[in-house]
């Protein structure tokens, strides 16, 4: 998906791009290099570690995970242990 770039903020540099796309110099608005590109390495971390674990280890983490969860709802706190 092609976004259109925005304008810049800063007035001077807004006034030198309506300039040069008025005397031919440029078409049309540069594109940021930065922003488009998004992150370098993508968000691989979770795959890369659901992966790694094993379907145990994986269900002990949710069971650890639901008790904190429930723990925080309920006024009779449950420990929860860390393995």
């Amino acid at each position: 998906m092609v976004t259109k770039p925005k304008r810049p903020r800063d007035l001077n540099q807004l006034a030198k791009i309506i300039v040069d796309i008025s005397t031919g110099e440029t078409e049309e608005l540069p594109i940021p290099a930065g922003p488009a590109k998004g992150r370098p390495g993508g968000l691989k971390g979770g795959v890369a570690r659901a992966v790694a674990l094993t379907p145990r280890r994986r269900k002990e983490i949710a069971k650890k995970a639901a008790t904190a969860r429930w723990a925080a709802k309920t006024p009779g706190k449950v420990e929860v242990e860390d393995s």
